[in-house]
């Protein structure tokens, strides 16, 4: 009884102490002009021999990057997809291997023909897990501005 007694105000510590700390949760978002984009991208890749693994809408800060992971297999060509919100001015995305080096960076501004969509091929030289982050930096809105990421598979 002594024993428990003694271990209660450390469970309650570590409790308080977890509670307090900063979580990123992904949370979901709507935009029209987005959802068209991602249709017309969708359409464009699925014709292009490509099958949709995974997407998400995510709300996001500006100048955070929101981490979103994914497993890739060796050898097999993968195609990546961001899609910020067209008000932002700075569009990025990094991509990590599981060694944490970075294997991929691209950045859009404001400006540029397509500018809010970031896209790019990819070839995984090992089986392992990648972790993407992308960004946008928006000077007038700071919270809830809306992005997308869509990771296809090349078929055939």
């Amino acid at each position: 009884m002594k024993n428990i007694l003694a271990l209660l105000p450390i469970l309650l510590l570590l409790q308080f102490n977890a509670a307090g700390q900063d979580v990123i949760r992904l949370q979901s978002c709507t935009d029209s002009l987005i959802s068209r984009q991602v249709d017309s991208l969708k359409a464009l890749y699925e014709k292009d021999g490509h099958i949709l693994l995974k997407e998400a809408s995510i709300t996001m800060e500006s100048e955070y990057e929101m981490p979103v992971v994914v497993p890739l297999s060796q050898g097999a060509r993968y195609q990546f997809v961001f899609i910020g919100e067209y008000t932002s001015r700075l569009y990025e995305v990094r991509m990590f291997d599981w060694n944490e080096k970075q294997v991929v960076f691209q950045q859009k501004k404001w400006g540029d023909v397509d500018g809010n969509i970031i896209s790019f091929a990819y070839i995984a030289p090992q089986s392992e897990f990648h972790m993407m982050k992308p960004l946008q930096i928006n000077k007038k809105k700071k919270k809830n501005l809306c992005g997308y990421v869509m990771l296809f598979k090349k078929v055939n």
